[in-house]
């Protein structure tokens, strides 16, 4: 005779071994605290008096692998509070900035795999830039895509550093080249060398030959980053024709009116 799904799930919380192997499966329940609905178990059975009882991911669960997958792009789980619903509007630009946010949000399943998939916020420093990014980012690997975030003056520091080890140095750089979204924040800060330039150039143009979508901030405005490198910068044009959002002048500066970051 089948046992109740309150016997059942009694038995998993008294039964310590059952939740350690249910832990060393992924079932972990949310932060430090034990989850008060499945006692750290990480799912709820439900009892059905026709079928079969179900047995359905808790709320702690569900919660935890997002923060899991936000963690594996590179994004700290503080970055959830750069939303697109915190993202002040207070003028003209900041509304154009979000609706552009929004639109690629609603329309990257159609374009995702074309020529024009990408998006980018350029210009004035503090605008918010950053915010709109992390914000896109969030959402598509909340629905699923996988995202790679990558800060752009950490990450070329590391990958030069590992130039000379040509295996630690395809691994590293490989996983922006292929990722199915990159987030490239900050796009040439400080100071640039020729090598710089090579490493993005090698992203870019990979990404590039096989349209894989990029979402990009930079101080440098579109005419500033073809004047650096035409190569680079021109297949950035294509790739975010229809999608370039460029914020000038210390109106728009962000920080000050509206409190984010970038």
């Amino acid at each position: 005779m089948q046992s109740s799904a309150n016997d059942f799930q009694e038995k998993l919380w008294s039964d310590k071994s059952s939740t350690t192997n249910l832990r060393n499966k992924g079932y972990t329940p949310d932060v430090s605290d034990v989850c008060p609905i499945c006692r750290g178990v990480g799912f709820i059975v439900k009892r059905h008096e026709k079928y079969q009882d179900i047995i359905t991911p808790c709320s702690c669960t569900v919660k935890n692998n997002i923060k899991s997958k936000w963690k594996l792009s590179g994004l700290n789980v503080d970055s959830s509070q750069l939303n697109l619903k915190n993202y002040k509007i207070y003028n003209n630009i900041t509304k154009k900035c979000k609706t552009a946010a929004l639109n690629y949000l609603k329309f990257f399943g159609e374009i995702r795999n074309t020529r024009h998939n990408s998006i980018a916020f350029l210009g004035q420093v503090g605008s918010g830039k950053s915010h709109l990014c992390t914000a896109i980012a969030i959402n598509l690997i909340d629905k699923g895509v996988k995202v790679i975030y990558m800060p752009y003056r950490d990450v070329i520091t590391k990958i030069k550093q590992n130039m000379l080890d040509e295996e630690s140095y395809s691994s590293l750089i490989g996983k922006y080249k292929t990722s199915e979204l990159i987030v490239i924040d900050d796009l040439f800060k400080g100071k640039i060398t020729e090598s710089d330039i090579n490493i993005i150039f090698e992203i870019i143009n990979y990404r590039y030959l096989n349209n894989y979508p990029m979402i990009i901030s930079s101080e440098y405005t579109m005419e500033r980053l073809l004047e650096l490198d035409e190569a680079v910068g021109s297949r950035i044009l294509e790739m975010c024709m229809g999608n370039t959002i460029e914020i000038q002048g210390k109106e728009n500066n962000y920080r000050v009116n509206g409190g984010a970051r970038g």
